[in-house]
C-alpha cells in the first residue's frame, strides 16, 4: 500500500511539474498582452506580477516591469513657449499673441518621481543581472534623457560612464536582434545621443555634446564622426569659424570624401562669406556628392562663383 501510496505522490509530482509555467511561456503570454493592449494596458500588471512571482529574477520581466512604471510614471501636456523649436522638435500649433508675436505650443511629457525612481530600480537590477545587455543599459539613458530634458546631468553621467566602461573592459556586447556589436555599431549607438543633444540646441545640452564627443575621442582620437561634432559644436554653438574649420580640415586629411565635413564647410564659407574656400569645399561635393543632384547643385554653384 505504501509503496502505491509513493508512485502516485510521484506521478502527481511530476505532473504538476510538467504544468508549471515557463519563464517563456510568461513572456508570451505578457508580449500578446502588451502587442493588443500597450505596455501600461489593463491586465499587463496581473501578468507580470505572476511573472516576478514565479521568477524574480528574469531579465525580461524586469524590462517589462520597468517599462510599466515608465508608461504608468509619465504623462503629457501642451505647453506654450517662445521659441520655434524645443527639445529639437518643431511646435504642434501656432498662434499670435494680442501684439501679433508668435506663440508656440509643443506636447512635452512630464514624470511622476516616484514612479519614475521605482521604474529605475527594475532597470537597475536587470543591468546588474545582465551586465553585457547594451539595450537594457541604453533603455536606462533614453529614459533619464526624457527625464532630464535640457538639463541632462544624470544622462551624461551614465553615457560617460558607459563609454568608459566599453574602452576600459570591452565587454562582449549583446542587443538583440545586432548579431555583432563592433566598434562602428557602438560609436553609431553613442553619436545618436550626441545628435539629440546638438538637436536640442540650448548651451547646456550643447556642452554635453562636446564633452561626449571629447570624451570618445579620448579613446579614438581620430574617429571622424566626434571630430565632426566638434566642428559643428564650434560653428553651431560658438559661432567660432575659425576653429571649426581646423576640425573639418582634420577630419578631410584623413577622409577625404567625409560629407559632414564637407556639407559643413560649405555652410561655414558661405556664413564667412569666404568665396576662395566656398569653392574648394563645392568642388569636393562635386567629387564626393552622394548622389548627381548634389554633385549638379555644387557644380552650378561653383559656376556662379568663377
Amino acid at each position: 500500500m505504501r509503496k502505491c501510496f509513493l508512485c502516485l505522490l510521484s506521478a502527481l509530482l511530476a505532473v504538476a511539474a510538467s504544468a508549471q509555467t515557463t519563464a517563456e511561456q510568461y513572456k508570451a503570454r505578457y508580449d500578446l498582452l502588451v502587442s493588443r493592449l500597450g505596455v501600461t494596458g489593463l491586465g499587463v500588471e496581473t501578468a507580470l506580477d505572476k511573472w516576478e512571482t514565479a521568477y524574480p529574477d528574469d531579465i525580461d520581466m524586469l524590462c517589462g516591469r520597468f517599462l510599466y512604471k515608465l508608461g504608468k510614471s509619465a504623462r503629457n501636456e501642451v505647453v506654450r513657449k517662445d521659441r520655434s523649436r524645443f527639445l529639437g522638435k518643431e511646435p504642434m500649433l501656432t498662434l499670435k499673441d494680442s501684439l501679433d508675436r508668435p506663440v508656440y505650443y509643443y506636447e512635452e511629457a512630464f514624470y511622476d518621481d516616484e514612479l519614475f525612481g521605482q521604474a529605475l530600480k527594475y532597470i537597475d537590477r536587470a543591468v546588474a543581472l545582465a551586465p553585457g545587455r547594451l539595450d537594457i543599459r541604453l533603455s536606462r539613458i533614453t529614459a533619464l534623457m526624457a527625464y532630464e530634458k535640457e538639463s541632462p546631468d544624470m544622462t551624461a553621467g551614465q553615457l560617460r560612464g558607459l563609454i568608459d566602461y566599453h574602452f576600459t573592459t570591452r565587454p562582449a556586447w549583446v542587443y538583440p536582434g545586432v548579431e555583432d556589436i563592433n566598434p562602428e555599431v557602438f560609436d553609431a549607438f553613442i553619436q545618436e545621443y550626441c545628435a539629440a543633444f546638438f538637436r536640442y540646441g540650448v548651451p547646456e545640452t550643447y556642452a554635453v555634446f562636446k564633452d561626449l564627443s571629447e570624451r570618445m575621442l579620448s579613446y579614438e582620437k581620430d574617429n571622424p564622426i566626434f571630430l565632426d561634432n566638434l566642428g559643428s559644436y564650434y560653428l553651431v554653438a560658438l559661432r567660432d569659424n575659425r576653429t571649426a574649420l581646423k576640425y573639418y580640415n582634420k577630419v578631410l586629411k584623413k577622409h577625404p570624401d567625409d560629407l559632414t565635413a564637407i556639407r559643413n564647410g560649405i555652410i561655414l564659407a558661405r556664413n564667412a562669406k569666404d568665396a576662395k574656400l566656398e569653392k574648394k569645399f563645392l568642388a569636393m561635393m562635386v567629387k564626393y556628392g552622394p548622389d548627381e543632384t548634389q554633385r549638379e547643385s555644387a557644380r552650378s554653384r561653383l559656376e556662379s562663383l568663377k
